[in-house]
C-alpha cells in the first residue's frame, strides 16, 4: 500500500443493524444525527448486499433501531439516502457517532480497537520529522501497517471483521491473486462483494493496455453522447478521465491532465472527461469552477465503470489512433511519462 493511501484507508466505520422481528429485541443501535431533520427516514442495510434490514424515523436528532439478530453481519446506516456510518449487527447495545467508530458490543469493540491500532501507525507516520533517521522508521511503519489487515483477518475468520479485512486486501488483488485467495478462504467466495469484484477484475483485464476500447452511450437532457464521438479522431491519441466532483484524488489529478492538455492540445492529444457516480449538477459546477476546457460526458453513473471494471477513480485511459488502449490506471508522473512516450513520436494523419 502506498504511503499516500494510509489515511484514506482508515475512512472506515462500522454499524450494527438488524431486522425487525416478532421475537424479543436483542440489539439496540443509536446514532447521533445533529444535521438530520426530525422525521427523516433512516435505514440499516447489509454491507455486502445492500439489502434493507431495519428502518426507523429520526427523532430528537437521533436514529434508534431495535430488533433481533442471530448471526452478526456487517451493515450500514443510511440516512436520507446518504451513508451515515458502518457497524456490525450483533446482540447488544451499540452507540456510534456520525462517521465514527461504534462501541458497546463485543465485535464492534474489537473492530474499534483494530482500527485505532492502524490509525495510531498513521498518526506516528504523519508526525515523523523529515530526517534520514525517520526514513528508516517510516519504512517500518509502512511494513507494519500493510501487515495488519491480514493479521486482523486471520484472528477473525469466523465473524464479519475477518470478511471486512479480507475485502480490504482483495480490492488490491488482480484476478489471479483473488482466485488464489479464495482457495484459502472459500467461506467468502459466495459473498456479493467478492462476486462483484471477480466480475470487475475480469472486465478490467479485458480493457487493460493492449486491448481495444469499449464504446458506450450516455443520454443526458435529451442528448446522447458516445465515447466513440471523441476517440481516435484525426489520427489523435485520446486521454479519457473517469472522475467525480466529490473525489479528492480526481480533483488533484486535474492539474496533471491540464498540463498535458496545454502541452499537446492540437498536437495529437484529445481529452475527454467522463463524470461517473455523481450528480450532473455537481459535475457541471465543478467543470465551470475549475475551467475544464476539454469535452465531457455527464451523468455516466455506473455504465462505463461496469463496462471497464473500474472500482476506484480517477481511472485514466490513453487510447491510440487505432482505438487500442495503450495505458490504463496511471497518475501523476507515471501518466505524464506514458503520454510523452507516445505523443513525442506522433505525426499528423495525412
Amino acid at each position: 500500500m502506498r504511503i499516500k493511501e494510509l489515511s484514506a484507508s482508515l475512512c472506515i466505520g462500522l454499524v450494527i443493524a438488524g431486522c425487525t422481528s416478532a421475537v424479543a429485541a436483542n440489539y439496540n443501535v443509536e446514532i447521533n444525527l445533529t444535521a438530520a431533520e426530525n422525521g427523516t427516514k433512516a435505514y440499516i442495510t447489509d454491507y455486502d448486499t445492500g439489502e434493507k434490514l431495519d428502518s426507523t424515523v429520526v427523532e430528537n436528532n437521533k436514529a434508534v433501531f431495535a430488533g433481533s439478530i442471530d448471526t452478526p453481519v456487517m451493515a450500514r446506516v443510511i440516512v436520507d439516502g446518504q451513508r451515515a456510518s458502518q457497524l456490525i449487527l450483533e446482540p447488544g447495545t451499540i452507540v456510534c457517532e456520525l462517521k465514527g467508530f461504534a462501541t458497546g458490543s463485543p465485535l464492534n469493540n474489537r473492530m474499534n480497537e483494530a482500527l485505532r491500532s492502524m490509525n495510531s501507525l498513521v498518526e506516528e507516520y504523519n508526525a515523523l520529522p523529515e530526517t534520514p533517521e525517520s526514513e528508516i522508521r517510516a519504512k517500518e511503519i509502512i511494513a507494519e501497517y500493510d501487515a495488519m489487515p491480514e493479521a486482523i483477518m486471520k484472528q477473525n475468520l469466523d465473524n464479519p471483521i475477518g470478511y471486512f479485512f479480507f475485502l480490504q486486501q482483495a480490492f488490491e488483488y488482480d484476478l489471479a491473486q483473488l482466485q488464489d485467495a479464495l482457495k484459502t478462504y472459500p467461506q467468502w467466495a459466495d459473498m456479493a462483494k467478492v462476486k462483484g469484484l471477480e466480475v470487475s477484475l475480469k472486465t478490467e483485464a479485458e480493457t487493460s493496455a493492449g486491448h481495444p476500447y469499449k464504446d458506450f452511450a450516455i443520454e443526458y437532457e435529451g442528448v446522447t453522447k458516445k465515447l466513440s464521438d471523441y476517440v481516435a479522431k484525426n489520427g489523435n491519441y485520446t486521454l479519457v478521465d473517469f472522475w467525480a466532483s466529490w473525489c479528492g484524488p480526481c480533483m488533484k489529478e486535474l492539474a496533471t491532465i491540464k498540463s498535458l492538455y496545454e502541452k499537446y492540445n492540437g498536437k495529437g492529444l484529445d481529452v475527454v472527461g467522463v463524470a461517473v457516480w455523481d450528480e450532473p449538477a455537481n459535475s457541471l459546477a465543478t467543470i465551470a469552477a475549475r475551467n475544464l476546457p476539454w469535452n465531457q460526458i455527464i451523468n455516466a453513473q455506473t455504465i462505463p465503470t461496469d463496462l471497464y471494471g473500474i472500482s476506484g477513480i480517477p481511472c485514466i485511459l490513453l487510447i491510440d489512433p487505432n482505438g487500442m488502449i495503450v495505458s490504463r490506471g496511471k497518475q501523476g508522473e507515471n501518466l505524464v511519462a506514458d503520454v510523452d512516450k507516445y505523443l513525442e513520436t506522433w505525426t499528423p494523419a495525412e
